[in-house]
């Protein structure tokens, strides 16, 4: 570690003096920028950007792939700050280097209306490759990036013909690999040996608390070789040790490869480095005075940026430009060569569907029951080669989930042509690595589990809605109807969890043709993720010459079926739509006049028009019902005040699916009761 007291020269390298003393002055002008951006907002963490500067100025300067120009030319390398929090590194970065990010900008951290939020969001600051700030989120996203560029590259390039061969490059903290989606990640990373991702670890031994040895005393690089990376620990205040470490992860094909960098965090403050004070707190006036006294900055400027180091930062962007350029001269040739292919490359990046994709759904004989989730795994087989570029996996439930279509290869360590990964019991890292993907381009990724694993899962979830990219989630075993797993696996508060996520369309098909209504609305959303509830139980395919299409089901609820001018409103979703056609059935024998309605996606029917929903629950019908087989918790939405909500508000059991249901008081005899009982109080 060097102890050389002006940090502006703590670092020495090979390179030419004029460009080492301009690679020196332009990390010490980042400092500046987070110590301003931090210290004006009165909030955020300087001590990352602080202690990363040197590294980031060699990765961006001489590494790193892109074109201001054109920030998202699909062969450009990705960077990930999954240390999100250090936001104002990269913001100064993506300034600098001439990116639509002007100065205001910067100014504006942390501020209402600006483009640079506290931590990065992927859709609102360009450059901004995904969202980060939850921790171990990014480097478990770029795992999935560099195996999108695998698959891409496997898929699409031809000889002498490479469209797909870039680098996903990574800086992150101890916090992130701390988190247990680092674990899940980096574990598959090693395993695929996805020899295109490099991370630098900004190990600063700093943390909030205080010292990371409060909590963290592991050979972190040990667990990386561990996994199958490679790995090295370097100074990382030097900038050719940084440099010499990324020429050498640069020329590892075969292997991830994690670089320690050994940092301080803050450093430059004289007061304030290497304390837990630098990490998530504005320095201070004085010491920002002092900070930049030490860095050679001048003090009576803030938002300092001299024009050399502009033009220093020019010449990287100028070199991506030319980078670009070579691959749009690769690409008019593959065109020229390969159309069809071509065309399939450009029509996966705009996640385009093919015409008559979905003209193949399989049809569904209607004496035969079959669970949704079998009926998920026969659209998937008529579809899957149609669209192209879909990627599917599961998290080691592949049997249950039916998510591997017939014919699909997997894909393995070095081989990644196939349609399929296998994710392991990896339930957040699959959901991150699928986040990953999305935001590369080019993939429509799925992933199956268990629904009751959603939990697991959550924070990629949650991401992928806020970040609007079009994932698919198959979920099975949705209810007590997985029956003898017992409460451990049987999801009650899921459905109403996920539902409680914005811009997450959840849709819970009541049959197999509701199914493929489903996997229609999947995959034509672009603008966010799509969770698909199914059951492990068989349930009755409904006659659609009886009742109404199964179209109704993309505006997210319908009027399955009805008498004339009816007086009760049976609402369900899912397997218990039979229980609510039971229901009717009982009720019609009392000349109790019923309507069904089916509603599997809240999210889809709250988006239609007022005259829509008025028409399929009118405001004049006051007696509703709805049954499903979860928390009641939400559903006065639908029911109004004089409804009544049959679920279960309680833990499930073990045992056969029918016996829970009828022990727990879901049947169509139930139901009938609470329609009674309602249009009782209503009349009363």
């Amino acid at each position: 570690m060097s102890s050389s007291p002006n940090p502006s020269v703590a670092s020495s390298s090979s390179n030419p003096p004029e460009e080492e003393r301009l690679a020196a002055l332009a990390a010490n002008v980042i400092r500046g920028l987070a110590m301003d951006g931090v210290q004006k907002a009165n909030s955020g963490h300087p001590g990352m950007p602080m202690g990363m500067a040197d590294a980031a100025v060699v990765l961006w300067t001489r590494f790193l792939r892109f074109d201001p120009a054109d920030p998202h030319w699909p062969d450009r390398d990705r960077f990930v700050l999954s240390a999100g929090h250090g936001s104002m590194l990269l913001y100064s970065l993506l300034h600098l280097c001439d990116f639509d990010l002007p100065m205001a900008e910067l100014e504006s951290f942390r501020q209402w209306g600006s483009r640079t939020p506290g931590h990065p969001e992927y859709g609102h600051t360009v450059g901004v490759e995904t969202t980060t700030g939850p921790l171990g989120q990014g480097i478990a996203n770029a795992v999935g990036m560099a195996l999108a560029e695998r698959w891409l590259a496997a898929r699409y390039n031809r000889p002498g013909h490479d469209l797909v061969n870039h680098r996903t490059y990574v800086i992150a903290s101890d916090g992130d690999l701390e988190e247990g989606v680092s674990h899940e990640a980096a574990s598959l990373a090693g395993h695929l040996r996805l020899g295109k991702l490099v991370v630098l670890y900004d190990d600063n031994h700093i943390s909030i608390d205080g010292p990371t040895s409060l909590s963290f005393s592991e050979d972190v690089l040990g667990r990386f070789a561990a996994y199958g990376w490679n790995v090295r620990r370097i100074d990382g205040l030097n900038r050719a040790e940084v440099a010499s470490a990324l020429a050498w992860a640069t020329s590892q094909e075969e292997r991830p490869t994690i670089i320690a960098c050994r940092t301080i965090i803050g450093w430059g403050s004289p007061n304030r480095q290497n304390t837990a004070k630098a990490h998530g707190e504005p320095l201070g006036a004085e010491e920002v005075k002092l900070a930049k006294e030490r860095l050679g900055l001048p003090v009576d400027q803030t938002f300092y940026v001299p024009e050399e180091v502009r033009t220093f930062f020019r010449a990287a962007a100028k070199k991506g430009a030319a980078q670009r350029a070579l691959w749009l001269e690769t690409f008019s040739g593959y065109r020229k060569e390969f159309p069809v292919e071509a065309e399939a490359f450009e029509a996966a990046l705009r996640r385009d569907l093919p015409p008559g994709w979905d003209q193949a759904m399989p049809n569904f004989p209607l004496e035969k029951p079959i669970a949704t989730r079998a009926a998920s795994g026969a659209v998937l087989n008529a579809i899957f080669e149609k669209v192209g570029y879909l990627l599917g996996g599961s998290g080691d439930l592949t049997p249950s989930n039916n998510t591997l279509p017939k014919g699909v290869k997997e894909i393995r360590p070095g081989e990644y042509a196939g349609g399929y990964v296998h994710y392991g019991i990896r339930e957040h890292g699959m959901g991150s690595l699928m986040n990953g993907m999305a935001v590369h381009g080019g993939i429509r990724p799925y992933g199956g589990t268990f629904l009751i694993f959603s939990d697991y899962m959550r924070p990629p979830i949650r991401l992928a809605a806020m970040m609007r990219v079009p994932v698919v989630y198959v979920f099975t075993h949705d209810s007590i109807g997985l029956g003898e797993d017992g409460p451990t696996h049987q999801p009650v508060e899921q459905l109403t969890a996920l539902r409680a996520i914005p811009n997450l369309v959840v849709f819970r098909p009541a049959d197999a043709t509701e199914t493929a209504e489903g996997w229609r609305v999947a995959l034509e959303r672009k603008d966010g993720p799509t969770a698909l509830i199914l059951t492990r139980q068989a349930l009755p395919v409904l006659d659609r010459d009886r009742f109404a299409p199964a179209a109704g089901a993309r505006r997210g609820g319908y009027v399955l079926t009805e008498d004339p001018d009816p007086e009760v409103i049976l609402i369900a979703t899912g397997s218990e739509v039979s229980l609510a056609l039971g229901a009717k059935e009982l009720l019609g024998g009392e000349k109790i006049r019923s309507r069904v309605v089916s509603l599997p996606s809240w999210e889809l029917f709250a988006q239609q028009p007022e005259a829509y929903l008025e028409e399929v629950l009118p405001a004049r019908i006051r007696a509703r019902v709805s049954v499903e087989a979860g928390v009641t918790l939400a559903w006065k939405r639908w029911l109004g005040t004089d409804g009544e909500a049959l679920g279960i508000d309680h833990f499930g059991a073990s045992a056969p699916y029918a016996t829970i249901y009828k022990e727990f008081g879901l049947t169509k005899e139930a139901v009938a009761d609470a329609a009674r009982r309602t249009l009782a109080r209503i009349r009363s």
